[in-house]
């Protein structure tokens, strides 16, 4: 987060200011402005060319509150064509149903009745924890006893569709067949059409 200081302007925007997963800081009213990968100059000067828009000749001062090191991760399985796996910075407050929402909600091979938390042992002494997590009582039921708060290190694993998952895996082991049966096909079909030429195709012109 960044903890911006007005030093002159109509209204002040003094105080601390997330930058979120896309890289973007929100100053109130004055929108958002992206300023992630930038040093603290130029952040600063983007920010006052954005609140130049609103403002006449802004001013500010600009420093690093708190560098969010801690991140939590969405891990959706995908039905045989690759595991999809976001990173995101965790403040505290995200549940089950926030982390859903950062990511998009549900991929269309994913199985929303295989949720559940890997949760690292503290310190890494004991043993891991594993959380279900039941998204049907989340979502339409409005319980909050599996909508489990974060904790830095969580991984939400979403399972994968396992009849998607199976469908996957039969295409892809007659894909080469069928590659290879619609080559035979094409071969047959210029054989026969030679044989109603015999001179050749382009004697007849």
């Amino acid at each position: 987060s960044v903890s911006l200081a007005q030093v002159a302007g109509q209204q002040q925007i003094a105080g601390e200011h997330l930058v979120g997963p896309d890289g973007h800081v929100n100053l109130g009213t004055y929108g958002s402005i992206y300023i992630n990968g930038m040093t603290l100059e130029e952040a600063r000067e983007a920010i006052e060319d954005h609140l130049s828009e609103f403002l006449q000749d802004p001013k500010i001062s600009l420093d690093v509150f708190a560098y969010n090191s801690k991140v939590f991760y969405v891990i959706a399985e995908g039905a045989g064509y690759g595991d999809g796996v976001v990173r995101l910075p965790i403040t505290g407050n995200e549940t089950v149903l926030d982390a859903l929402s950062h990511v998009g909600g549900f991929q269309q091979n994913s199985n929303k009745k295989r949720i559940w938390i890997a949760r690292p042992a503290p310190s890494g002494v004991g043993c891991e924890q594993i959380l279900p997590v039941d998204w049907v009582a989340i979502s339409k039921g409005g319980s909050t006893a599996t909508n489990y708060q974060l904790l830095p290190g969580d991984r939400v694993y979403i399972a994968e569709d396992r009849f998607i998952k199976l469908n996957s895996t039969i295409n892809k082991l007659i894909a080469p067949f069928e590659r290879m049966l619609g080559f035979t096909l094409l071969s047959g079909q210029t054989i026969q059409i030679l044989q109603r030429f015999p001179e050749g195709v382009f004697s007849r012109f």
